[in-house]
């Protein structure tokens, strides 16, 4: 039996990955949007840089750079 846990985009690991569930900051929410960040798309986290911002993750097909705070922003739903 799977069980949902939901988290910030920021607190992934390398490998692990989600499905958008919605944004905490309505100021970021367009920009993240146009960026292929729509609730429903998967979204797996690649890489962080070594001193943990930015991130690198690959969301609507591309990868995509994101810095922590705009990570933060993004609530996601594992399914483990």
């Amino acid at each position: 039996m799977s069980r949902e846990t939901i988290v910030r985009l920021s607190q992934l690991k390398p490998g692990e990955q989600g499905t958008i569930c919605e944004f905490k900051d309505s100021d970021i929410f367009i920009k993240l949007m146009e960026m292929g960040c729509v609730p429903g798309e998967k979204i797996l986290l690649e890489q962080i840089a070594p001193m943990g911002d930015p991130i690198s993750v690959t969301v609507a097909g591309y990868r995509l750079s994101l810095r922590i705070n705009e990570a933060e922003n993004i609530i996601v739903k594992i399914i483990n």
